[in-house]
């Protein structure tokens, strides 16, 4: 390890050391110091030792549409009039839509991955999600999704990372993994642990780096003060491990085919993790470029198609595993767009819009009713299922904890799970 290595190890801001809530908040043990391309932290140790968790935990994998996903042109109201008439260049064609045999609601065309999942009875279509008085900021919407709280502002930790705090155990693998990028999305930030963070499993791959890891963070212990200390036996056991787990996951990479798609190769390694008994209950990703002001039909479509036939290679990747009842996976995003197109065949932000499930657990078919074009919310779909009913359920009766813990106040857990 370089000089430089080193003292991004001991770099200090205004002459005081970095301290161990810093360190953990900012994502400095999710990344490993970013600064010394050392990418897993200390977690890995436990990993190892528990490389073979309970078969029987159950697993969560959200999905984040980033930027706003168009609803009504993700879930099509085809029969309603009102649709055709608000998007003249942006409709969908009724002949065209892939329908789901109830409320007048079908997929976009490019979605059948999706749409065969649902004919299986492995995805479940949640309408009209959203929360009251909609916020059209990206950034302030984001942080009301991702900390379940209609007041956000100076929250530093999300609604996952409480599950984080409430769930992590000594010795045992990390709670939450999010396999994305090296930044750690507010809704898994926790207060009292670490959340890793990684671009792709490769990372796991010390390589030569790892050599020289020990001994450069030895040889500034002379003069470390407790948090530094903190942060160099997260360090030391990232070193003497790593190797350990890079094994483990290389022999239980899937052989299924998944398709060329940024996302599916998040999916397959996610997948990949699942099967190699990581022990992560939590992991997090995203898919970015739904903000569709302009042109949007060059590239909502190949979106939804990224997602659909992404979320379909999982599934069956899981499914030759046996692992399908063991994991749920939830997509949302944090507003939907106006009922009307704009003068640049786009559309601008809105409010409620769908979420996702996808899973041998989930309650097939259409939740949340019809998509009601007649009754809107200052020009946007009016929200009928507040997003943290969806998250009360999935705390409550999949990851098995109280969501007054949770979420600020009570909300009725939504029937998004078979009975």
């Amino acid at each position: 390890m370089s000089t430089d290595h080193r003292d991004a190890l001991s770099s200090t801001r205004g002459g005081r050391g970095i301290g161990r809530r810093e360190f953990l908040a900012g994502g400095l043990a999710a990344t490993s110091l970013l600064a010394t391309g050392i990418t897993l932290p200390g977690f890995l140790a436990r990993t190892a030792r528990a490389a073979l968790p309970a078969l029987d935990d159950r697993i969560l994998v959200v999905i984040q549409l980033t930027g706003g996903n168009d609803g009504l042109n993700t879930v099509i109201p085809y029969e309603d009039d009102r649709y055709h008439t608000a998007r003249p260049t942006l409709r969908v064609p009724s002949a065209s839509v892939l329908r789901l045999g109830r409320e007048g609601l079908g997929l976009q065309p490019s979605m059948t991955g999706m749409k065969d999942l649902y004919d299986r009875g492995l995805l479940s279509v949640m309408t009209n999600v959203g929360y009251p008085n909609p916020d059209r900021s990206h950034f302030r919407s984001m942080d009301i999704w991702h900390t379940a709280s209609m007041s956000p502002e100076g929250r530093e930790d999300g609604w996952l990372g409480r599950v984080v705090d409430l769930t992590a155990r000594d010795g045992s693998p990390p709670p939450a993994l999010v396999l994305d990028s090296t930044a750690l999305p507010l809704a898994v930030k926790a207060r009292t642990q670490s959340v890793p963070a990684v671009s792709n499993i490769d990372s796991f791959r010390l390589g030569e780096v790892g050599e020289g890891v020990s001994s450069a963070i030895g040889s500034v212990r002379r003069s470390a003060t407790d948090d530094l200390l903190f942060v160099q036996r997260t360090m030391v056991e990232s070193v003497s491990s790593a190797r350990r787990i890079e094994s483990v996951v290389t022999e239980s990479r899937s052989s299924r085919s998944y398709p060329n798609y940024g996302l599916a190769s998040r999916l397959w390694q996610i997948e990949n993790l699942i099967g190699a008994g990581f022990g992560a209950r939590v992991y997090y990703t995203s898919l970015d470029g739904f903000d569709t002001h302009s042109k949007q039909s060059l590239v909502h479509e190949p979106l939804l198609r990224e997602l659909s036939d992404s979320l379909a290679a999982f599934m069956a990747g899981l499914e030759a595993r046996g692992l399908q009842d063991r994991v749920l996976v939830l997509t949302y995003s944090e507003f939907g767009r106006r009922v009307r197109e704009n003068g640049s065949q786009g559309t601008d932000h809105g409010a409620a819009a769908p979420m996702f499930l996808a899973g041998g657990a989930c309650l097939p078919g259409v939740t949340g009713g019809k998509i009601d074009l007649a009754d809107l919310d200052d020009g946007d779909v009016r929200h009928r299922i507040d997003f943290r009913c969806v998250y009360a359920a999935v705390l409550q009766s999949w990851i098995g904890v109280d969501p007054a813990r949770v979420l600020e106040g009570h909300f009725e857990p939504a029937g998004i799970f078979r009975g």
